[in-house]
């Protein structure tokens, strides 16, 4: 969601602030700003738009110039985008200046009850409200923290501030709740941020905030209070990851260079699992005896999350034998079930921030459910309220249409399949070194499909002009559906359908018409004629047939219009392979259409409000 940056030191804020944000731009925005405070005066600049206007903006002349300030890149929530709408958002006086991640539920309240006391607005925003309510207070105690405090104990909702005070030169505020907030610590110069990406390139010293909590900064100081007033002692974290693996490295996208970058990840997410022959899960709270314990599992997500977690239901049912049930995050908070106290709950979510994900992993918490969290970022809020994490070794990912974090993902799954099913019994050691064998040699494949994405690239350009599609495959198969189907209308905004293959009659397939894509994955045996007959119906009123198969499968080998053969797995683990030519398929039907792949339009990297 926006993106959100803080500095003070002895450098020019809006260099710092510049540089930072661009390295955010992943998470998707439309609109950008900077405020900054020098000498006394707030200076801003914000617009609607990218980037790269607000820099030239600045460095034309506009005159923003001082050591401390804070900046932001919008994604609307409430308000249009616009200049006005745009963040920095100040008090009537200029006192008191923020900008916020996240929405403010009760603002139409909060400015009636402004009003009252004389304050005017001029935005659309929810923001402006809370920006205000924290000026109303200021003006009350002239006192930051005290005014933050009593703010935030009136806003309702998620929410990310970062401030500046006018009477406060060389100082920067922040409070979070629900949203991600991390301070930065250097020589001299201190730093806050919604990603630690944004500060790599200046500092691995950071501190995650916590929930609820409020951050000072000063020039090289980094101070934290409870919503008491209390200061918060808390333990500074280094960051270990490498910022090149940020850059694009050669490649035309960021997309493409993580889809290339999935047998890494794969490799190095099982490898951080499965060391010398053996699984060790026993650090996430599943020892054998828990795990023998689990009577059900809840698999919670969102998106592309979600359609591993689909894979993980078909997987784990399977081979351990246990009731699975797939839960939308954004469902599942507001459901009146019962829960079973024996159950676990799987949470999973690549950046850890996910709000909808969140709410729904506190609400199983609450009704004391075990919780294991599946998340690529270290430090998240997932990580650390679930009682047990595992995360997956993807590395930072930043194009908005994931491929290697939910290839990572897919890992984590099988391992706790595989694990859960030796344990209960239901398979035995052979059967269980067999099955991560397998797993093991899933890299080299996933390269091996790599070696042919020029023919996928070929087809991509037939359908440069596409309207709709339809994905369709059972079992796993319609889990890989789901997931190449976002693939495809996330970033080429071609309308695509994920459909459970026997569902097509009861409905769908009055909408086939000439010429129209229709995607079929093959990789369940059991399943081949199943699907074929669905794919021949589709044929038979024009569709345009494209087949994802096993080698091996001969099921419409003479009716099909394409065939892309992937090569064979276990049918457990063929997810994995079955989902890159889709993710491939959907890259260059983008490219082709001359769309921004790496930031689709009204698309963001982290969900953080609903």
């Amino acid at each position: 969601m926006c993106g959100i940056l803080g500095y003070t030191g002895e450098r020019q804020a809006s260099d710092i602030l510049l540089n930072g944000l661009a390295k955010l731009e992943y998470r998707g925005y439309d609109s950008a700003g900077l405020a900054v405070l020098d000498g006394g005066e707030i200076k801003i600049a914000k617009n609607k738009g990218r980037l790269k206007v607000l820099e030239d903006r600045i460095k034309s002349g506009c005159g923003i110039s001082g050591t401390c300030g804070i900046g932001h890149t919008r994604w609307a929530t409430h308000g249009e985008p616009s200049d006005v709408n745009a963040h920095p958002l100040w008090s009537d006086d200029m006192s008191v200046v923020a900008v916020h991640n996240g929405i403010v539920e009760n603002y139409r309240e909060i400015k009636n009850k402004l009003a009252e006391h004389g304050y005017k607005f001029y935005s659309q925003t929810d923001t402006e409200a809370a920006v205000k309510l924290i000026d109303f207070y200021y003006k009350q105690e002239k006192n930051p923290l005290k005014a933050i405090i009593k703010a935030i104990q009136k806003i309702e909702g998620s929410y990310c501030f970062v401030l500046l005070f006018k009477d406060f030169p060389n100082e920067v505020w922040g409070a979070r709740k629900d949203l991600p907030l991390i301070a930065g610590q250097g020589k001299g110069e201190s730093f806050l941020a919604s990603d630690v990406s944004a500060i790599l390139q200046d500092t691995r010293q950071v501190y995650y905030l916590d929930n609820m909590e409020i951050v000072q900064l000063k020039k090289g100081v980094v101070r934290f209070f409870d919503t008491e007033g209390y200061a918060k002692p808390k333990e500074l974290s280094e960051v270990t990851w490498d910022m090149n693996a940020a850059e694009k490295g050669g490649f035309e996208h960021f997309m493409m260079k993580e889809i290339h970058e999935q047998a890494r990840a794969v490799k190095d997410t099982l490898g951080s699992v499965y060391h010398s022959g053996r699984l060790n899960l026993a650090d996430m709270g599943l020892s054998d005896e828990n795990i023998k314990k689990i009577s059900q599992i809840y698999i919670i997500a969102c998106g592309s999350a979600y359609h591993a977690g689909a894979v993980a239901q078909y997987v784990i049912e399977d081979l351990a034998k246990i009731p699975v049930r797939i839960e939308l995050a954004s469902e599942f908070r507001y459901r009146a079930m019962p829960m079973d106290k024996d159950a676990l709950a799987i949470i999973i979510s690549q950046s850890g921030e996910t709000a909808d994900t969140l709410a729904a992993m506190r609400r199983a918490k609450e009704n004391g459910i075990k919780t294991l969290a599946i998340v690529n970022v270290v430090g998240s809020t997932i990580a650390r309220e679930a009682d047990s994490v595992f995360y997956t070794m993807a590395g930072p990912e930043i194009a908005v249409a994931t491929t290697k974090a939910y290839s990572a993902q897919l890992i984590a799954c099988y391992v706790l399949a595989v694990q859960l099913a030796k344990v209960r019994g239901e398979i035995d050691d052979a059967e269980s070194e067999r099955l991560i064998g397998e797993i093991q040699k899933l890299p080299e494949k996933i390269d091996e499909i790599l070696d042919e994405k020029e023919r996928l690239e070929e087809l991509a350009q037939r359908f440069a002009n596409a309207r709709n599609a339809f994905y369709l495959g059972r079992n796993i198969d319609y889990a890989v559906a789901m997931e190449g189907s976002l693939k495809m209308k996330e970033i080429s905004y071609l309308h695509s359908e994920a459909i459970a293959a026997g569902e097509m009659k009861h409905g769908p397939i009055s909408l086939i018409e000439k010429g129209m894509l229709v995607a079929g994955i093959m990789t369940q045996k059991n399943l081949y004629q199943k699907i074929a007959s669905n794919m021949l119906e589709a044929r038979s009123r024009g569709g345009f047939l494209l087949i994802v198969a096993t080698r091996g499968c001969e099921a419409l080998r003479e009716e099909a219009d394409f065939i892309f053969n992937i090569p064979e797995t276990d049918e457990h683990f063929a997810a994995s392979l079955a989902v890159i030519p889709l993710q491939l398929l959907g890259y260059y039907v983008a490219v082709a259409r001359k769309l921004d792949v790496d930031k689709p339009r009204n698309l963001a990297k982290s969900v953080t409000v609903e």
